[in-house]
């Protein structure tokens, strides 16, 4: 039966992640990681420039920039050599020249996960027909909507942010939260500002423990209880600024401050108060057809094991091309923001669907 105990220990700690736990400073953090391929490759220095169906992530402000009477938006993504797999999907519509919305389903999952509860039977025989699978997923839905200011240049935006998050049959929560975003245009400068949950977003963990009593009593583990997983708000601003080297060839250089008051974080402005976490991007284009990028982020100062530290990053490079309503985007990011070689391949789809004339 020793062989079974231990069989259970280490299926009791697959089962039930971290994220779990009640806890304020990192929940939802599959949110963290960022959509579309232009973002991610300028770092997701983004919060105010972005102007196409991502908006309702970055800042659903920039909404009111959709081009074409729809736009959709796809990505799909691998991490940690396909064992993660991460899908975005968006659509975004103006409503008129001062109004438009947008929707966004984000999924980060980890499916086809062995569930060997079941492996040994009352006799304690090994039965490997008894084993099942399941997955581990995090959901987001986003409802967005934007509205022009009278104040020129000045437009606002708002998601209602529902998360569900599951594991198996074990374990599942739902969360509700709000955002708000502001972006300002004045002559080649542009302003953005995001607060993300600014009312706090709730996760509300249930538990299956019919499922979960056998293997936490035998493994000697506490039976988890329903409870409440809390996201602080986070406030990032940003600004950018496009110039034209010639005719058809621009730089926009785009900066990102993210600022947390959960604690103090490892990033490079921290306090008990506020941590700054800043990130750098810049798109060269070429004629509106032609893209690259560039970015830096998650810049972190490490212990190693030795006690010395040193200063980690997350570097991304990316490109993209427009034809006509098409644009298909391509980013190279290190995803760990560590000096090894956990990169990722990240492709992203924008479809603009326009409306033909009516004739008369």
């Amino acid at each position: 039966m020793q062989v079974k105990k231990i069989l259970l220990s280490l299926i009791a700690a697959a089962i039930v992640p971290g994220s779990l736990f009640a806890q304020e400073k990192y929940s939802n953090e599959f949110l963290s990681i960022g959509v579309g391929a232009k973002a991610l490759g300028m770092a997701g220095a983004q919060s105010a420039i972005v102007d196409d169906a991502t908006a309702g992530f970055w800042n659903p402000a920039g909404l009111l920039k959709v081009k074409g009477n729809i736009q959709l938006a796809a990505m799909h993504n691998e991490y940690f050599g396909g064992i993660g797999k991460y899908d975005y999907g968006s659509f975004a519509a103006p409503i008129d020249a001062t109004r438009a919305v947008g929707v966004s389903v984000i999924r980060f999952a980890i499916d086809d996960i062995i569930d060997s509860t079941d492996l040994i039977d009352k006799d304690g025989n090994i039965d490997y027909d008894r084993l099942k699978t399941f997955s581990s997923a995090d959901y987001a839905f986003l409802l967005s909507y934007a509205q022009a200011m009278k104040i020129k240049g000045l437009s606002i935006g708002g998601n209602v942010k529902i998360v569900h998050r599951k594991v198996g049959d074990f374990a599942k929560a739902w969360g509700f939260g709000l955002d708000f975003g502001a972006q300002y245009e004045t002559g080649k400068w542009k302003f953005g500002a995001m607060g993300k949950d600014i009312t706090s977003t709730f996760n509300a963990w249930t538990y299956n423990t019919e499922n979960l009593q056998d293997v936490f009593t035998q493994t000697g583990n506490e039976i988890p209880e329903n409870g409440l997983e809390v996201t602080l708000p986070k406030l990032i601003l940003g600004a950018s600024y496009k110039t034209n080297i010639t005719k058809k060839l621009t730089v926009t250089p785009s900066v990102d401050l993210d600022l947390t008051f959960d604690g103090k974080r490892n990033v490079p402005i921290k306090s008990d108060v506020v941590s700054v976490d800043p990130k750098v991007g810049m798109e060269i284009g070429y004629d509106d057809f032609l893209f690259l990028r560039a970015g830096v982020g998650n810049i972190q100062s490490v212990k190693n094991i030795d006690q010395s530290t040193s200063t980690t990053a997350q570097p991304s490079i990316g490109a993209g091309v427009k034809i006509k309503n098409v644009t298909i985007d391509y980013a190279l990011t290190n995803f760990t923001g560590s000096a090894g070689t956990l990169y990722s391949n990240v492709f992203s789809l924008k479809l603009n669907i326009m409306r033909k004339a009516a004739t008369k």
